[in-house]
């Protein structure tokens, strides 16, 4: 059941750092741009769902020929969005929407997409079953995200950094992304290993025949 108090705060936070979002990742962004293309590089043309749209950052990388449609749950995240993708000269269809809870009717779209989403949706389960809906049986999913490391003092010290940087910037450190798709319906495919200490996962899913 979504906890419409925590999604709020999530929508808040992201509207509160949306025109500084794209001047906050200048450095990291630099390490996720190959990682972006390798991801997408993977998406077939088609019906695509892009979820968490952001400020467009994936929006140079996306296939020929792909329809996208892309969601984000912040409108301060989105009209920053829709600003680079018509200065990227882009037709998409950008909707606000809660990923936790997607306007689309069951089996809409070929592939779905998600980078540094995860870390972020107030309930990421109950955002696993909406991909596994709406997307149709044996479509891709391509998930991207940076997620707790399990080694000892590392990942307790993430485990007590994250409601800091939860209230900071909205997103969760300690997140156990791919095994929260291995606990949703989708069936996993690979999960690629990326960044130093394997912070971050690259993870390919098969929506459910049925």
């Amino acid at each position: 059941m979504i906890n419409p108090k925590y999604t709020e705060q999530t929508r808040a936070r992201y509207n509160r750092i949306a025109p500084i979002y794209d001047l906050m990742e200048i450095l990291p962004e630099r390490r996720f741009v190959p990682w972006r293309r390798q991801l997408w590089a993977q998406v077939p043309a088609g019906k695509v769902l892009e979820v968490g749209v952001g400020t467009g950052k994936n929006f140079p990388y996306h296939p020929e020929g792909a329809e996208i449609t892309g969601i984000d749950l912040s409108d301060g995240m989105l009209a920053r969005a829709r600003n680079k993708a018509q200065s990227l000269g882009k037709t998409l269809d950008l909707r606000q929407m809660d990923a936790q809870s997607l306007d689309f009717p069951d089996d809409t779209f070929d592939a779905a997409v998600a980078t540094f989403v995860f870390c972020s949706i107030p309930d990421p389960m109950l955002a696993l079953n909406e991909l596994a809906r709406v997307v149709k049986p044996g479509g891709k999913i391509f998930l991207l995200d940076h997620v707790r490391i399990d080694r000892p003092i590392i990942g307790t010290l993430m485990d007590i950094m994250n409601p800091f940087t939860v209230r900071l910037t909205g997103a969760n450190i300690n997140r156990r992304t791919a095994e929260n798709v291995r606990r949703s319906p989708l069936a996993v495919e690979s999960v690629t290993d990326l960044g130093p200490l394997d912070v971050v996962k690259l993870i390919v899913a098969d929506a459910p025949n049925g």
